[in-house]
């Protein structure tokens, strides 16, 4: 190993034996930003929001067992004639110092099949719980790649600055020499100045963009909003989907809100269940000791019955479990055909924008750069004025912005289609 490489290791050893909370670029955070497979896996272990969405969902889970359990029996306790006046003493509360006192335990059953429905009841709210975390993760992962995606776009729109910059200064360069020589006036260097002084102000403002890019992903990720990520790398090619009616059909079933609308069906079920079983009683029983003061003691058991009387309010909710039941219905449907919508309009802009990027390299790139190159040969050979070179530089500028955006676009589509269709990553 050479002397460099051996000082470095033996450093690195150091720092990580005294340094061991420093971190110097070799941890997983390292990489963070460059692809957002990363950024997805960062967030599922640090999202604070994803994390209250997982606990909620853990704590309906852990509901559904008691739910179908018997309730708790009561302890009664009751001094009879604790003013002692069938014996002639003074008042007292001690049990053994009153009239008679009786030991009392009930048990309390609900009636028949209301416990299973509760339980069940409680199984479909976990069912709901764990739908609605995953359809809000589902729209954290589209919102960290739509934010990944534009600090993507931030990142090589400054790129492409730079090297409009550079081509500036490359014809401040040709500029300065021909009007040396006289083949040039003077206005055609001042414009070139100017066109320079256009681009470092861009400059300056993409740069603050991509600034703002970092800190909204830093944000999806609850990380400082200064926090380094990685210089974005190139996506790959964009897929030619052509499983339209596959994903048609996913996405009025497996879109994670329209799961989380049909569980919402399921739990309304349930509750219009259980609310129809309360037409039944519910009852009761009750083992008593008695001990009196003098005499033997004696043991009771007591069976109670409630009466459902109330006839007017339980058919009110029955009512109103009939209505959320339809309404549950109706939201499902409705949230399923919404989901069908916005998969044909994401489907749209993507193939549209895919054919139109395919177009826009495969044609309008090299003929905006050959029109560029011959304006430069014509420039050299005198057969065109500078504003027209200037102007060739920045058509070929514009069209590599609107190939950035297209993509851009194209990408943010694919995001889309792959959420409405239940892809949760």
């Amino acid at each position: 190993m050479p002397l460099r490489g051996r000082a470095c290791a033996v450093f690195g050893l150091l720092a990580a034996l005294l340094l061991p909370g420093v971190s110097f670029g070799t941890g997983p955070e390292a990489s963070l930003g460059a692809a957002p497979r990363a950024l997805i896996d960062y967030a599922r272990e640090h999202s604070p929001a994803y994390a209250a969405d997982r606990a909620e969902a853990e704590a309906a889970q852990a509901r559904v067992e008691p739910a179908g359990a018997l309730p708790d029996p009561r302890f009664e306790l009751e001094l009879m004639d604790f003013t002692n006046t069938m014996n002639g003493r003074s008042a007292s509360l001690l049990p053994e110092r009153v009239g008679e006192t009786r030991y009392r335990v009930v048990q309390p059953l609900p009636g028949w099949g209301k416990r299973e429905l509760d339980r069940q009841a409680a199984e479909a709210r976990a069912r709901q719980a764990g739908a609605l975390r995953d359809a809000g993760w589902s729209e954290r992962v589209a919102a960290i790649e739509a934010a990944w995606l534009r600090y993507y776009a931030a990142d090589r729109e400054l790129a492409l600055v730079r090297d409009a910059l550079a081509l500036m200064q490359e014809l401040e360069t040709l500029a300065l020499a021909r009007y040396r020589l006289g083949l040039l006036p003077q206005q055609a260097v001042l414009r070139a100045q100017r066109e320079i002084t256009e681009q470092r102000l861009l400059l300056l403002a993409r740069e603050r963009a991509r600034s703002g890019a970092v800190a909204a992903l830093n944000g999806l990720l609850s990380r400082r909003p200064d926090a380094p990520l990685a210089a974005p790398a190139e996506p790959g090619p964009l897929p030619d989907l052509r499983d339209a009616a596959e994903r048609f059909e996913r996405a009025r079933s497996r879109n994670p809100e329209v799961m989380a609308a049909a569980e919402g069906v399921g739990l309304a079920h349930a509750e219009r269940d259980r609310t129809r079983r309360e037409r039944l009683p519910d009852f009761g029983v009750g083992l008593t000791h008695n001990r009196p003061d003098e005499g033997r003691s004696s043991w009771d058991l007591m069976f109670e019955v409630t009466i459902p009387l109330q006839q007017g309010s339980r058919r009110a909710r029955e009512y109103e479990a009939e209505r959320m039941l339809a309404a549950a219905q109706a939201r499902r449907e409705a949230t399923a055909d919404e989901a069908a919508g916005r998969l044909g309009a994401a489907w749209a802009a993507y193939t549209g924008g895919r054919d139109g990027l395919r177009l826009l390299r495969g044609s309008l790139v090299p003929q905006a750069a050959a029109t560029r190159d011959a304006a430069r040969s014509a420039l050299a050979g005198g057969q065109v004025d500078f504003d027209s070179v200037l102007e060739a530089e920045r058509q070929l500028i514009a069209v590599r912005e609107q190939v950035l955006q297209a993509e851009i676009e194209a990408r943010l589509a694919l995001s889309e289609i792959e959420k409405l269709s239940g892809e949760i990553k």
